[in-house]
């Protein structure tokens, strides 16, 4: 049994900026008296002038005081810079883990998590896994994936990258792991968020040294006023990994399709359900249309 490929689309930046502090100058001698100062006093009485009306300040001296302003030393390097390295990560629990409408658990729970670090210039990387019933695949998933992400235009993004799957403990001596660069573009059309992207699997030996590709569109929205979200998906895979041909048909072509809701529960916790389905023979637990329940929590 061929297994899932996830794409991921994310990227951030957080720039940093250092500042350079210069010492104040005061002419108050009263505010010199909590702090260290340097008292320079120049004696101006051997200055000549021929204007009479300088005569007075024949025996004058200007004092002038020098306030020094300690500075730590941490702050002085790194007061008001953020770092350019940001990151986050996510766990869920899931009623079945369907990608691209197959079921890869064996249409049982599954435990899920990952780990994203948003680097400069819009650059990432991070890791995804997930507890499945794959066979020879074993009982995880692991996808390492890297890409870069940035703005096309106000409201316009674009992500692209390369996902590396990994079945740790699959059966030895068979190639398992494969790699799919994927790559798309996110918009808002009024209060809906689009998002159309694809996937490509070249010729590789995991995958019975055929190729795969996956075209899909997402839209999703907020209902005012309340914490609900609404959401669809439509994908079309080409391919070896094609619902059909998993299935077991000669069909290397369908379509995979979801509508659902997703709400926050409290502080990082969201619960989210989905109806799926595919095309192709319907198999209990694999390829048959099913509804999925969702607990996530993002930190």
């Amino acid at each position: 049994m061929l297994t899932s490929i996830r794409s991921i689309s994310a990227a951030t930046l957080l720039a940093g900026a250092a500042f350079v502090a210069t010492p104040a100058l005061a002419a108050d001698e009263a505010a010199g008296d909590s702090l260290d100062t340097n008292v320079v006093n120049v004696d101006i009485s051997a200055i000549d002038t021929a204007d009479s009306q300088q005569t007075a300040l024949d025996t004058g001296k200007i004092e002038i005081t020098r306030v020094a302003q300690p500075v730590a030393e941490d702050t002085a390097s790194y007061a008001g810079e953020e770092s350019p390295i940001s990151i986050s990560g996510n766990v869920a629990l899931t009623t079945d883990y369907r990608f691209r409408g197959v079921s890869l658990s064996g249409g049982d729970p599954a435990i899920q998590g990952g780990l994203d670090v948003a680097l400069p210039a819009g650059f990432y990387v991070g890791t995804w896994s997930s507890s499945i019933d794959g066979g020879v695949y074993g009982s995880q998933e692991l996808d390492l994936y890297a890409g870069w992400g940035t703005d096309l235009a106000e409201g316009v993004s674009f992500d692209a990258g390369l996902l590396y799957y990994v079945y740790p403990n699959g059966v030895s001596g068979v190639d398992l792991d494969y790699w799919e660069p994927y790559a798309s573009i996110t918009g808002t059309i009024g209060p809906v968020e689009a998002k159309v992207g694809l996937a490509y699997a070249w010729k590789q030996d995991s995958l019975g040294n055929d190729d795969n590709i996956y075209v899909y569109t997402d839209l999703s929205t907020s209902v005012p006023g309340t914490p609900l979200s609404l959401s669809a998906h439509l994908g079309y895979t080409d391919g070896v990994l094609a619902p059909p041909f998993l299935a077991g048909t000669s069909d290397m072509t369908g379509f995979d399709y979801s509508i659902g809701a997703s709400m926050t529960v409290f502080g990082p916790l969201s619960l989210s359900v989905s109806y799926i389905g595919v095309d192709g023979p319907s198999i209990d637990g694999f390829t048959d249309d099913t509804v999925v329940a969702t607990l996530s929590a993002e930190f």
